[in-house]
């Protein structure tokens, strides 16, 4: 058997967690294999919505289990918050949870610590959720992080306190107020309940399921256009978000990969600072993040809003190797007379549908075409005829199969088009 990805293509928000919950039923597993709690995974299941942050979104799939892999950083406060919420809504998350012994621990003073770099930065602010995410892959990076399989360990409290030193001696770069005690008290609490979950050798296990011919999907989180290599730098997540990581995050080989799902916006959208092509900072651009309910998951923050970009959406399906799309809230273009496409970009005197080394310094200027919506459509009998050739078109561009597009919140609001 291979491991299918399920990946962002955009700067995240696409809906990853609706299309996860959708496919789920055709899986055995699902594997995060990167991020930690910046991610928000909204789901609307029965009319009811939930948001997931670090468990993957096949919790609520009766015969799914779901691992968090070692490519995933977990804040033990968050991780537990989200068990409890599941379980008092009857999701019997011990049953369905493993956790990876080599996934690095958020430690309060890495949220600390993410709060104090993102405050001193002023005008030159990243975005930074303040999940102290960035902190840990630093610490990761460094050989100096705490991972799950050390809460296990009976000197783990002498290990904390090292790290913590090590940072608290990094705080006083900063001028920057804090109190850790109450943070670190919950955080302990939480370490105790989760000594109690499966806490397992996350390789061997994935390798041996796939063994056993067990279906396997691998959900990402963020978007392809926020990896630490190939995304618009500084302004990017601290991990990699492509199909890459699967390898490294979960402990499998490049050969076991198979499919692999893009899902992607009919339009794009960003959440905090750097460069976007497209956005639209006006009318059109507030009416598309009402119509869209463009608000961010994890932050409430709003999202800037644009129409899509095919160059970005070219490139980030040849960094993956995506194989199928997936085209997310195509519903709401229906409320607009005319929206546009970005099919190339203007700069350095040319036109070009390649992205510059340099999103964030290279002045660019979007290219559009603009073409009629479908209105109002019904589209419980399939989809127009204007709504189709807009998605021949896009597959032209991109050169990968539609294989659905999602037209509401809800799990049922999917379209086969294979």
């Amino acid at each position: 058997m291979k491991v299918d990805v399920i990946l962002g293509l955009q700067w995240g928000d696409e809906g990853k967690g609706k299309i996860v919950d959708f496919l789920a039923e055709g899986y055995d597993i699902i594997a995060r294999f990167q991020g930690g709690p910046n991610a928000g995974h909204t789901l609307v299941i029965d009319g009811k919505k939930s948001v997931l942050h670090t468990i993957p979104s096949g919790i609520f799939r009766e015969n799914c289990l779901n691992l968090i892999g070692n490519g995933v950083v977990i804040d033990p406060v968050t991780l537990m918050a989200e068990i409890t919420k599941l379980e008092a809504a009857g999701v019997p998350v011990r049953e369905r949870l493993v956790i990876a012994k080599r996934a690095n621990l958020i430690l309060p003073s890495h949220k600390i610590l993410d709060a104090a770099s993102e405050a001193s930065k002023g005008h030159a602010k990243i975005g930074s959720t303040l999940k102290g995410i960035g902190p840990t892959y630093m610490d990761k990076t460094g050989r100096n992080g705490l991972r799950m399989g050390n809460i296990l360990e009976k000197d783990f409290r002498e290990q904390y306190e090292i790290l913590k030193g090590k940072h608290l001696s990094m705080l006083k770069n900063y001028d920057f107020g804090f109190d850790i005690l109450e943070q670190e008290a919950q955080w302990f609490e939480a370490i105790e309940q989760l000594r109690t979950y499966k806490i397992v050798e996350s390789t061997y296990f994935i390798n041996e399921q796939l063994k056993a011919g067990k279906k396997i999907l691998a959900e990402g989180a963020q978007g392809s256009m926020l990896d630490i290599d190939f995304g618009t730098y500084p302004f990017v997540t601290s991990s990699n978000t492509i199909s890459a990581a699967v390898c490294t995050g979960l402990g499998v080989p490049p050969s076991a990969i198979g499919e692999v799902i893009g899902i992607t916006k009919a339009y794009c959208t960003r959440v905090g600072s750097g460069p976007f092509p497209t956005e639209l900072d006006n009318e059109v651009g507030e009416q598309l993040r009402k119509e869209g309910g463009e608000f961010g998951a994890t932050t409430g923050r709003p999202r800037r809003c644009g129409w899509i970009d095919l160059p970005a959406l070219k490139y980030t399906c040849m960094l993956n190797g995506v194989t199928q799309i997936i085209i997310t809230k195509l519903d709401v273009l229906n409320n607009f007379r005319q929206f546009g496409i970005c099919t190339a970009y203007q700069y350095n005197d040319t036109i070009t549908p390649e992205l510059p080394f340099d999103l964030c310094k290279e002045p660019i200027t979007p290219i559009f075409e603009y073409v009629d919506s479908w209105g109002n459509a019904d589209l419980e009998n399939g989809i127009p005829v204007q709504m189709s050739e807009y998605v021949s078109f896009l597959e032209e561009y991109l050169d990968t199969k539609v294989s659905w597009v999602s037209v509401g919140p809800g799990r049922d609001q999917l379209i086969d088009l294979r």
